[in-house]
């Protein structure tokens, strides 16, 4: 192997990027989860805040959304965190699974997007179909035999 390429392949750790990423998942969820069951409480709603769930870790990460949450007149409100470090426009990953639960729930799905999180963290809601707020593009292609 070239000498530069070693050194690149040296500097890049798939496995401490994929845990990186996964503990800014979970602290944009924590921050959401914690600001649901807030404002619910802000409105008068505690009978809400105390049902609000953290279903990516009380579950498992597939249901298609990160928290199961209400407004304060009761909807439900079923909530994927987007988080990311850079700006507003930073790029981020949808799975499959999130965009159909979309579709499928769009009285109910919000995508939360946190951005600028380690240094001023601001959000905004996004609600289907998403297609009319971003630029849906394949990351990857499932193949079959």
């Amino acid at each position: 192997m070239p000498a530069a390429l070693e050194r690149i392949v040296r500097k890049f750790d798939p496995a401490l990027r994929d845990a990186r990423n996964r503990q800014l998942g979970q602290g944009g969820e924590e921050r959401v989860f914690f600001a649901e069951q807030s404002g619910l409480r802000a409105a008068g709603r505690d009978d809400l805040a105390r049902k609000v769930r953290w279903v990516s870790v009380e579950d498992g990460d597939g249901a298609g959304y990160d928290i199961r949450s209400f407004d304060a007149a009761g909807s439900e409100r079923l909530i994927e965190v987007k988080t990311t470090t850079g700006h507003k426009q930073t790029p981020f990953l949808l799975s499959e699974n999130e965009r159909a639960f979309s579709e499928e729930r769009p009285d109910a799905f919000r995508l939360v997007r946190l951005f600028d999180f380690v240094h001023q963290p601001r959000a905004f809601e996004l609600t289907p179909p998403l297609d009319r707020s971003v630029l849906l593009k394949a990351a990857t292609w499932r193949t079959h035999f």
